[in-house]
């Protein structure tokens, strides 16, 4: 994987706990299992595959838009 691409990842994790912060304390361990058993699900995607790495930071991202949204107060 590019330094470019594993930055991009790294950078995309640490938006998620933080954004994690901003939930209710009662719920803030949820959303750190949900973000890191997403990030475990696809630690097995090879660093050559940038396709499909760069498909999964847009998801990624997509995702973290929408459970940033204050009107999400708990993720199962």
């Amino acid at each position: 994987m590019s330094s470019f691409l594993r930055k991009e990842v790294t950078h995309l994790y640490r938006q998620c706990l933080r954004e994690c912060r901003k939930k209710p304390a009662a719920t803030q361990s949820h959303f750190r299992t949900f973000a890191r058993n997403e990030f475990e699900k696809y630690k097995d995607v090879r660093g050559r595959d940038i396709q499909t790495i760069e498909h999964l930071l847009r998801k990624g991202r997509r995702q973290l838009e929408i459970y940033s949204s204050p009107s999400v107060k708990d993720i199962l």
